[in-house]
């Protein structure tokens, strides 16, 4: 198995991703028409609570792990970095154990307080995914110190086709007995998933080892037929090497404290986002009951968490995909104490961010409407999915852009290891979320809710900006890029709104709601799409040379679309 280069790992990673973000979208799909609004309302809770305890349970351990034994293997303490992995297994069983043993108990507790009690009996039946997902977390994070990435992406990609095909396939055999049931089913995909994804990292564990023996066996005998000097003193020093570790090999309790230092503040900043989400799904159904009806502020909710949640999430993908691969150089530089390459690449890390994140931004939200009429469509014909279905996910959608920015110079700040400042933004952030949701709600409803997440993602940025600015010198936007982008935003808003209105008042080819809706938002996608790039070259806010900060998969691609292009850019 070889090791995967920075810029391969980082594609593989990212392709991983989008094909996991794809196929939730579509699994979103039938279980929409199956178990409608109120039936994902309980999916959604069961999934979000589910989501928060496992980043709880796996975030930052593996980047955590994957530094230690990255750094151990380099130096050549093999045995040591050994049982560091070893450790780190059994830290993962004892974690799945209490993780899946706690979320069985508090499932009705929890379901009651969020005035959804069928979401009880999902939420119990997804636990037992939890057993295994911290020892996959693991062993990912074992791969990613070996420098091997294809592991990590093949098995996110596997668990996900199995988790959809699962949740699918149960959610309908298992509607004839309930609702209630047929939300279980679907619930209980999560454990097929993480069953395949266990599947296959044990078949990439197996191979790895069957290569380092092979590995091991080929040195024995080259080291024992060579007759020089030099490789009979290289094969004493490997051996005082192997005896000095193998008799000052590191304690459990030592290990454990190394990497729960590292990943602590990875996991409090990871569990941002689903935490978030996981307080809209535990609040929605209590602040809107008095304004709108029980049953009609869980079919809210249950828009929100199976459809604009899901929409949302892909601009950030895609922004922090692409920002990937800039980000470790940061790190790099300010271990140097090169402030000069830290603030250049800080400034190129976030330009590029919100450079690639807008116009998915831009499309999504101006092709709201026909994207949920085609993607989720309204089989019950439900005047809540239509009234306000587009508007939750326009506005949960506008304020990923800020997510976008937050999540970036978090991950600039963690690259400089400024992490006690960027767990204080989370705390205060969260806070925010609470304080605004309920007082923003009685006047806005699930907009007031919305927007309170979107503050909580602004001050987080902010806050992420400013020690930043303290830190480096950097430039987020030029005055000149600001005022391009400004013009490029204005313009593509206002000619995707009066298309909108036009495709909407003419473009009915089949006289079907839904293939009329995939007509429109392919329509309104294309033209918002191909437009955002030609008017940052027009208003001059992107130039040729910009295109060579992109990672190098997308500059081949583009110098088979436009090679007369790239050359101008060399």
């Amino acid at each position: 198995m070889a090791k995967d280069s920075l810029v391969k790992g980082t594609l593989i990673l990212t392709m991983a991703a989008l094909v996991a973000r794809a196929l939730g979208v579509v699994q979103r799909v039938p279980l929409i028409a199956l178990l409608g609004d109120i039936g994902m309302a309980s999916y959604g809770i069961a999934f979000n609570l589910y989501s928060m305890l496992l980043v709880v349970a796996t975030a930052g351990i593996p980047s955590a792990l994957s530094k230690m034994i990255s750094e151990r293997r380099e130096l050549g303490f093999y045995a040591e970095a050994a049982r560091i992995y070893r450790a780190a297994l059994w830290f993962a069983v004892g974690a799945g154990a209490i993780m899946t043993l706690f979320l069985y108990i508090i499932a009705p507790y929890y379901a009651n307080i969020t005035l959804n009690p069928q979401a009880a009996l999902p939420i119990r039946t997804l636990a037992p995914a939890l057993l295994l997902f911290p020892l996959i977390a693991i062993m990912r994070g074992y791969f990613q110190g070996r420098q091997m990435m294809m592991p990590n992406g093949i098995s996110q990609i596997v668990e996900q086709i199995f988790r959809v095909a699962a949740s699918v396939a149960l959610a309908y055999m298992l509607l004839s007995f309930s609702l209630d049931w047929a939300v279980a089913g679907a619930s209980f995909g999560g454990v097929v998933g993480s069953v395949a994804a266990i599947a296959v990292m044990i078949y990439y564990a197996l191979k790895l080892r069957r290569g380092d023996r092979a590995e091991g066996v080929a040195a024995g005998s080259s080291s024992g037929s060579s007759s020089t000097g030099s490789a009979s003193s290289s094969g004493a020093i490997g051996k005082q090497m192997v005896d000095r570790v193998d008799q000052s090999s590191l304690s459990f309790k030592s290990i454990y404290a190394q990497l729960f230092k590292l990943s602590i503040p990875i996991v409090i900043f990871s569990l941002t986002v689903t935490l978030v989400y996981t307080i809209d799904s535990s609040i929605v159904t209590l602040l809107l009951r008095d304004q709108v009806g029980e049953a009609s502020a869980q079919e809210i909710l249950g828009v929100l968490v199976g459809r604009a949640q899901s929409l949302a999430g892909i601009p950030i993908i895609l922004a922090i995909a692409l920002s990937q691969s800039v980000v470790p150089i940061i790190s790099s530089a300010y271990s140097k104490k090169d402030m000069v390459e830290v603030g250049q690449q800080t400034g190129k890390v976030l330009q590029l961010s919100i450079l690639s994140g807008l116009p998915m931004v831009l499309v999504i939200c101006l092709a709201a409407g026909p994207l949920n009429g085609f993607i989720f469509g309204n089989i019950k014909g439900s005047a809540i999915v239509e009234t306000f279905a587009a508007p939750i996910i326009i506005v949960l959608t506008i304020s990923s852009i800020f997510q976008i920015v937050m999540q970036t110079s978090g991950a600039v700040l963690m690259g400089m290891g400024k992490m006690r400042p960027l767990v204080l933004h989370v705390i205060v952030g969260i806070a925010i979320k609470l304080v605004a949701s309920f007082a923003l709600a009685p006047w806005f409803g699930i907009y007031g809710i919305i927007a309170a997440t979107c503050l909580c993602f602004i001050v987080m940025a902010a806050l992420n900006l400013l020690v930043l600015r303290k830190e480096v010198t950097y430039t987020l936007l030029s005055p000149r890029r600001f005022l391009g982008l400004a013009i490029t935003t204005i313009v593509i808003i206002a000619v995707g709104m009066g298309l909108g209105s036009l495709v909407h008042a003419y473009v009915w080819p089949f006289g079907h709601a839904r293939g009329d809706a995939f007509i429109q938002a392919a329509i309104l996608c294309t033209v918002t799409a191909a437009a955002y790039p030609l008017l940052l070259f027009v208003t001059r806010t992107m130039g040729v040379a910009d295109l060579q900060h992109m990672p190098g998969s997308i500059q081949r691609l583009l110098g088979r679309v436009a090679p007369k292009l790239m050359k101008k850019g060399n």
